[in-house]
């Protein structure tokens, strides 16, 4: 698999996570404590951008129907999502945040 540059760590904030497109998938990525994740995007129990969502330690709530979901794990940790969420591989090369599908 081919590592993906998708932003700069710049472009990303803890208080400000970064929504990509990536194919055609719809991809946040979060960053916390200087550890970077990516999930995919959309709330799996409803159309909401999570990256649009409320941040609290390591989760994040959808901004719609308060599911939340680890950003670590992508596991499901209350609310109704539905589903876990798919999680991708990060690692930062060069100042770039980059990603695996």
């Amino acid at each position: 698999m081919n590592w993906i540059s998708v932003c700069k760590i710049d472009d990303v904030a803890e208080e400000e996570p970064k929504a990509v497109a990536v194919d055609d998938k719809s991809i946040g990525i979060f960053v916390i404590e200087e550890n970077y994740f990516a999930v995919e995007n959309v709330c799996p129990h409803a159309y909401a951008l999570l990256t649009e969502g409320f941040i609290e330690g390591n989760t994040v709530e959808c901004p719609l129907h308060e599911a939340i979901f680890n950003l670590e794990s992508g596991v499901l940790e209350s609310g109704p999502g539905c589903r876990n969420l798919c999680v991708y591989p990060v690692r930062v090369e060069n100042g770039e945040v980059q990603i695996q599908l």
